[in-house]
């Protein structure tokens, strides 16, 4: 059966005048999904039951379920753990900070980079979802919220899998985020992270839209960053900081490096200097983050002293640089946690 979420609004105003409904039940089955947030069929009480039932004979709505949550003593992180209908498994994670609603979806069920330090990557890859379970796991989270007067602020694509990997479903569902008509989330709310997938960045530029880009660096020369990113062979470092550079001019937007600290492995200050020097040409931002430990990965993260030694020459570099907490890392939620097993 097929998914509803996977079509766009003229796709549905076209299946609606076919079935014989006028044009207008598009608006309104558009708006059922979009900003009630229905989940099934018999919930649109606005329309005809000859439409809901051609409806429900052809198209899925919700293409995932909730299995279970888990959330920190806090309540400020909250891990999700969906079954698609092929019974394979993804995780979303919702994100408070100072009153506001950030949710890290999905775009693979599994990840084919491999990152030595990520759990999600130890698990192997099974295939990537489409635009519709992107979507999905932001509908769960938009309806849940709307039942306790919240809403969604932010959308990070940083959860499950690499997003350029799976370029067409992310981009579908990242326009579906910010169609004024569907959830409106601003552009500048939404920000898309790779691994540094080089044609795809370049691509993403050209879209020439307002969306944020995030780029997992990790370190400041290929030899160590081909050992953390084996995928990294194929995309030197220098290549993709003239990507980036590329992005930086097209958009006029900042872009934003992420950068895993791992104790005697990249977080000396000799590595330090070398990223400033890299990349402090450019309008960029860096988060620095403590290693998440997983059982898979023998690697640590450096002491306070060190993270702290290593942002100050960055900021001496005139880059702007913030120390991330690893929220929920308590509960396997924190970055290069995730690994959707059941």
């Amino acid at each position: 059966m097929e998914h509803i979420l996977a079509h766009d609004f003229e796709f549905i105003e076209e299946f609606v005048l076919f079935c014989g409904e006028p044009r207008y039940r598009a608006k309104q089955i558009w708006a059922g999904l979009y900003k009630q947030y229905y989940e099934k069929w018999i919930d649109f009480s606005n329309l005809p039951k000859s439409l809901i039932s051609g409806l429900s004979k052809r198209f899925d709505i919700l293409p995932l379920k909730l299995i279970k949550e888990e959330k920190t003593i806090d309540g400020f992180t909250n891990k999700t753990l969906f079954e698609l209908n092929d019974g394979l498994f993804i995780e979303s994670v919702h994100l408070i900070n100072n009153k506001r609603n950030t949710i890290c979806v999905s775009t693979q069920a599994g990840c084919p980079v491999g990152c030595v330090f990520c759990a999600t990557g130890a698990m192997g890859f099974s295939r990537n979802l489409n635009s519709s379970e992107i979507i999905g796991q932001i509908l769960f989270f938009a309806k849940s919220f709307r039942s306790i007067g919240e809403k969604i602020h932010n959308i990070v694509f940083m959860g499950m899998g690499e997003p350029f990997l799976n370029y067409k479903a992310t981009i579908k569902a990242v326009n579906r985020f910010n169609d004024p008509n569907g959830l409106k989330i601003g552009a500048r709310r939404i920000t898309v992270s790779t691994i540094g997938i080089i044609d795809k960045i370049i691509e993403f530029a050209e879209e020439n839209r307002q969306f944020n880009l995030a780029i997992s660096l990790h370190a400041p020369v290929d030899s160590i960053r081909q050992k953390l990113i084996p995928i990294a062979k194929k995309y030197p470092i220098d290549s993709l900081i003239r990507a980036a550079d590329t992005y930086i001019l097209k958009t006029n937007r900042r872009i934003t490096y992420e950068y895993v600290l791992i104790d005697k492995v990249n977080s000396d200050t000799k590595h330090a200097k070398l990223l400033a020097n890299l990349i402090k040409h450019q309008n960029c931002h860096v988060n620095l983050i403590a290693l998440n430990t997983n059982s898979h990965f023998i690697g640590f993260p450096p002491s306070n002293n060190s993270i702290n030694r290593f942002g100050k020459i960055l900021i001496d570099n005139n880059i702007p640089t913030t120390v991330r907490n690893s929220q929920g890392s308590k509960i396997k939620a924190a970055c290069g946690q995730l690994a959707g097993k059941q």
